[in-house]
């Protein structure tokens, strides 16, 4: 009888849903950044390429996130200052033309978590902590999990990717602000 009631209620439970792929929206999805250039706060954006994201929106620290930049279509908000971060002194487009972030850990919950993951710049990849948010798409009712954003924000020195070039212009730190809409 005890066999039969412990079998009845694990039956009953409800069972954790399964982590799910969304698929990115590129055209809407982008990769925006500040830095210092002579002390006075500019801003740049690059475009997201590729994202491969399974979530566990019941379970947050099973999700997983691969996302990939294309640094060849960045703009750091004038031509001048463009064309520098995309030569040989700072991110060196023309032998790396893409910029990886690939989660290692994923702690939090859906009100707030932390994505420990390695970053490759140049062709060298560190490891680095975003904190990240989750969020509905406008739009969308309460409880649709078919179209959401996911922010990701933190920061990066750039000498530590080899992307030092211009330290008499530009400051080290880079902060990070990934938009990235995605879907079922």
């Amino acid at each position: 009888m005890r066999i039969l009631v412990l079998l009845s209620l694990l039956l009953a439970a409800p069972a954790f849903a399964a982590p799910e792929t969304y698929r990115l929206n590129a055209p809407d999805s982008v990769v925006g950044f500040t830095y210092q250039f002579q002390g006075n706060p500019s801003r740049g954006r690059m475009p997201v390429k590729a994202a491969r994201m399974v979530l566990d929106l019941d379970n947050v620290p099973r999700s997983q996130v691969d996302v990939t930049l294309d640094a060849r279509r960045a703009k750091a908000g004038f031509i001048f200052a463009t064309q520098t971060m995309k030569g040989p002194e700072v991110l060196h487009t023309q032998a790396y033309p893409e910029i990886r972030f690939q989660s290692t850990k994923v702690t939090g919950d859906l009100s707030g978590a932390k994505v420990q993951g390695n970053l490759t710049v140049r062709g060298v990849t560190r490891p680095v902590t975003l904190n990240a948010g989750l969020y509905r798409q406008g739009g969308t009712e309460v409880g649709d999990r078919s179209r959401l954003i996911v922010q990701l924000t933190g920061s990066i020195s750039r000498a530590a990717f080899g992307a030092g070039g211009f330290p008499g212009f530009v400051d080290d730190q880079i902060d990070l602000n990934i938009i990235a809409r995605i879907e079922k």
